[in-house]
This record gives structure tokens, C-alpha cells and sequence, in this order.
């Protein structure tokens, strides 16, 4: 017996053998394995699917963070802006009223000023009154020292004040 040359009995034998394996295979085993074969194809297509709408969907998110950030920096462009008016705006508010206020303050000392300025002429004006009525009484005491002068005074003024009526 060589190993090159098989007898037909264990020829015969093999092949019924593999024939036997060959068709539990095919009819039990050769399914199962194309089901797994499938279903991890399957399972790797859907996988290739999700991954791209995965690249899809963070593309789009990409677009939209960055359509996001320039809204957002037109926006605070905008605040800025806007800030900027509100702050110009109280400024100018608040200068008009400083100059209101000044001009209000200003204009109440210049009455201030006035009242005083009249009541020192006033003050004055009475003391000139005084002074002149002492000095007018010091001259006619003196003037009129005897009772003949006083007498002709007084009918003098008398006479002065019946003719203005």
C-alpha cells in the first residue's frame, strides 16, 4: 500500500464520508454561517450608514455653531452700538442739565444780589435820613437859639405846608 495510490474501498469510503459531511453542512451548517455572514454585513452597512449621517449631522451642527457665532458677534456689534448711543444720550442729558442748573443757580444769585443790593441801598438811604435829620436838628438848635427864631421857623413851615395842599 502506497500513499499515493488509495485502494477504491477507502476511496469509496472518503468520499461517502465527505459526502455525508458535505450535505449535513450544506443543509444544517452552510445557512446558519451565510445568516451570520448577512447579518454582519448587515450590521457593518448600517453601521457605514449611521456614521455617515453621524458626518452629516456634525457638518451640519458646524454650519450652525458657526452660523450661531456671527449671529451672536452681529449682535453684540449691535449692543455695543446701541450701548454706546445710550451712554452719548445720557451725557448730553446730563450736560443740559448742568447748564439748566447753572443758569438756574446763576440767575437766583443775580436776584440774591439785587434784594441786597436794594436793601443796602435802603440801609443806606436811612442812614443818610438819620444822619441828614441830626445834622438838621444839630444846625437849627443851634440856629434858633433864641425863641423869636423858633417861632418865625414854625410859622414858616406852616405856611410851606398849607400852600402844597
Amino acid at each position: 500500500m502506497s500513499l499515493l495510490q488509495p485502494e477504491v474501498g477507502l476511496l469509496f469510503w472518503m468520499l461517502l464520508s465527505f459526502g455525508i459531511v458535505f450535505w449535513i453542512l450544506a443543509k444544517y451548517g452552510f445557512p446558519v454561517i451565510i445568516d451570520m455572514v448577512e447579518g454582519r454585513k448587515k450590521y457593518i452597512d448600517e453601521s457605514l450608514k449611521v456614521a455617515k449621517e453621524a458626518n452629516e449631522k456634525l457638518a451640519s451642527l458646524k454650519e450652525e455653531a458657526s452660523r450661531i457665532v456671527a449671529e451672536a458677534n452681529r449682535e453684540q456689534g449691535r449692543i455695543l452700538r446701541q450701548a454706546q448711543e445710550e451712554k452719548n444720550s445720557i451725557i448730553y442729558e446730563a450736560r443740559g442739565e448742568a447748564r439748566k442748573l447753572a443758569q438756574k443757580e446763576l440767575d437766583d444769585m443775580k436776584i440774591q444780589i439785587q434784594k441786597e443790593k436794594e436793601e443796602a441801598i435802603r440801609s443806606i438811604r436811612k442812614q443818610v435820613a438819620v444822619l441828614s435829620v441830626d445834622i438838621a436838628e444839630k444846625v437849627i438848635r443851634k440856629n434858633l437859639d433864641e425863641e423869636n427864631q423858633q417861632m418865625d421857623m414854625i410859622d414858616r413851615m406852616l405856611d410851606e405846608i398849607l400852600a402844597h395842599k
